[in-house]
């Protein structure tokens, strides 16, 4: 076997690994990746249907990337829906995602019953691509008891419309937003968080 052919095997193992891909802005990428790679390959060796194949992919997953990443930050493809703490459906959500949710928020304790607590879902038209849920303390302090996205959503950061855009802490009067304990794998770094011991807080403007 020589390179060449190396570098056609690699090509097909990548597009075949990208299907495996839960998260979909992952998928897309790796698949472009092995689409350009057989694209190299097939021409190479004069395969010219299998270049046309790839390049009609590549152009597929070109243009799915940058729809992708045109909206990952529209307030408009994504809503913050707030439901209450008793609600069926979020309790639907939270038991289909049970073990997901165990994974990376290992110290979740949501109890529906205590007093101050809030729900929200995030959402694509009809589709759930997150939770968040909290409960308030003292100071006007929110604490987040669960923050969790989807698989399919996690390359993105659907959770800023829940801090950043759609007021839902400001308007009840909180000041500021303290992260989930023992989260695994947090991104608040990027919404404007700041660390402070083990969790990240952002502090909130006043009301106007």
């Amino acid at each position: 076997m020589n390179w060449l052919e190396l570098v056609g095997w690699a090509g097909s193992a990548l597009l075949v690994w990208s299907l495996l891909q839960t998260r979909i802005l992952r998928l897309r990428a790796l698949n472009l990746l092995g689409c350009l790679i057989l694209i190299g390959y097939n021409a190479a060796v004069h395969v010219w249907p299998m270049v046309g194949l790839n390049v009609v992919l590549t152009v597929i997953n070109v243009w799915y990337l940058r729809k992708m990443l045109a909206t990952r930050h529209d307030a408009q493809t994504y809503e913050v829906v707030e439901v209450g703490t008793g609600d069926a459906f979020l309790a639907h959500t939270l038991r289909v995602h049970a073990a997901d949710i165990a994974r990376f928020n290992p110290d979740c304790r949501w109890d529906p019953a205590a007093a101050d607590r809030s729900a929200f879902l995030v959402v694509r038209a009809d589709e759930v691509v997150g939770v968040v849920v909290s409960h308030a303390e003292a100071g006007g302090v929110a604490q987040i008891d669960l923050d969790y996205m989807t698989p399919p959503f996690r390359d993105f950061t659907p959770g800023e419309f829940v801090y950043r855009r759609s007021r839902l802490f400001t308007d009840r009067g909180f000041r500021r937003v303290v992260s989930p304990p023992g989260m695994v794998a947090p991104y608040y770094h990027r919404l404007g968080f700041r660390p402070e011991g083990d969790a990240y807080v952002l502090e909130l403007p006043a009301p106007a």
